[in-house]
C-alpha cells in the first residue's frame, strides 16, 4: 500500500508530532510504500517568519531521520522541491466547488486564529493536501481527526 503524509516545518517538532505521526511512519515504512514530505508550502498559509521557514525546513528533514524514518525505505522530500503540487493543486481548483472549502472545519478554525491573516491558501489547503496524495496515487493518509474533511474532499476530488 502507498503511504502518503507531509508535516509542516512551522516550529520545532515536538512530542505530538513524534506520537501522533511519526513513530507510525517509522512502524509502517517497513511493510509499505512510504512516501513522506516537509509540507513548507501548507506551512505559509498561517503567519511565519521568511528568513526562518529554510532552517525550520531542514530540522524537519533531521527531525525525521533522527526519528527513524530511513531514506532508503521511503521517499523523503521537500514539497516546494516537486513543482507538480502546485501544478496539480491548480488543476484540482478549476473542479473544487468554493463552497466545500467554505465549509470546511479547518479553515473556519483557522480564520478566526489568524483573522488578520486570511488568505486563499488558506481556503485552498485542502485542495493542495489532495494534490498532494494524488500526485503519488496515495492509497492510504494518516492523519487527525482534524483533517477527516479534507480526505472525505480528496476522495471526492479523485472521482
Amino acid at each position: 500500500m502507498r503511504i502518503v503524509s507531509g508535516i509542516q516545518p512551522t516550529s520545532q517538532l515536538h512530542i505530538g508530532n513524534y506520537l501522533g505521526a511519526l513513530k507510525q511512519w517509522v512502524d509502517i515504512q517497513n511493510t509499505n510504500e512510504c512516501v513522506f514530505f516537509i509540507a513548507d508550502l501548507h506551512a505559509l498559509t498561517v503567519p511565519y517568519d521568511p528568513k526562518k521557514i529554510q532552517e525550520s525546513i531542514m530540522k524537519t528533514v533531521i527531525a525525521y531521520i533522527a526519528a527513524g524514518l530511513n531514506p532508503e525505505k521511503s521517499i523523503i522530500f521537500v514539497q516546494s522541491q516537486i513543482t507538480g503540487h502546485a501544478e496539480l493543486c491548480w488543476f484540482l481548483n478549476t473542479i473544487c466547488p468554493i463552497g466545500e472549502l467554505q465549509r470546511m472545519t479547518q479553515y473556519k478554525d483557522k480564520s478566526q486564529k489568524f483573522k488578520d491573516n486570511i488568505n486563499a491558501g488558506l481556503l485552498d489547503y485542502p485542495v493542495l493536501q489532495a494534490a498532494d496524495v494524488l500526485l503519488y496515487k496515495g492509497e492510504a493518509v494518516p492523519v487527525g481527526k482534524d483533517q477527516e474533511q479534507h480526505i472525505e474532499l480528496i476522495r471526492t476530488l479523485a472521482k
